[in-house]
């Protein structure tokens, strides 16, 4: 056991439920239980239901940690058999709105929002090779729909289909989820 399978897919395809229900079954007989890390900050009551339907999902025995920003951080105190980051499209949401971007911004500075979020993304590797435990994932694939029409909206796209691609390829296995079906891509 150890090492990366990354899980990307569309909104809704059952990437979640993919990844839980494979780390159910890696963590049977292992000793360290499951670890979910979760990057989803709750600001609206809609949020607020998400976040409360996909706790309610988890099993209660598995161990949370919720950190929107510092997944690698978070990650180095973790020594669980099967650790979730559940998701990296939120985490780079996340630290492009701490660094100030917004809607109102029609020029956002994509080389540096890129630095950061590959500075984060490169340390998570980092700290998943450092675990050893299995280490699932989980991020949505973005660059299938149409093109933003803001240029935040298109900075994040980009940003996220660079880390979808730098996971890819750090990964020993990648499951594309489409209509809760999974694809292994390698």
């Amino acid at each position: 056991m150890g090492g990366i399978t990354f899980i990307l897919g569309g909104a809704r395809s059952g990437k979640s439920s993919f990844a839980q229900n494979l780390a159910t079954r890696l963590s049977v007989g292992s000793a360290g239980g499951v670890t979910y890390l979760a990057t989803a900050t709750a600001e609206d009551e809609e949020m607020k239901l998400r976040v409360a339907r996909h706790r309610d999902n988890r099993p209660a025995e598995w161990k949370t940690i919720e950190e929107p920003r510092q997944v690698a951080g978070a990650l180095s105190g973790i020594n669980s058999a099967v650790v979730i980051v559940d998701c990296l499209t939120l985490l780079v949401t996340n630290i492009i709105l701490e660094q100030g971007a917004d809607q109102q911004d029609r020029s956002p500075d994509l080389e540096k929002l890129e630095r950061i979020v590959m500075k984060e993304i490169d340390d998570i590797l980092v700290q998943c090779r450092r675990i050893r435990g299995q280490v699932l994932l989980i991020s949505n694939e973005v660059g299938m729909a149409v093109v933003p029409p803001t240029p935040l909206g298109r900075t994040f796209r980009d940003i996220a289909g660079r880390v979808n691609q730098r996971v890819a390829q750090e990964a020993e296995e990648v499951y594309f989820l489409l209509a809760g079906l999974a694809q292994k891509l390698k």
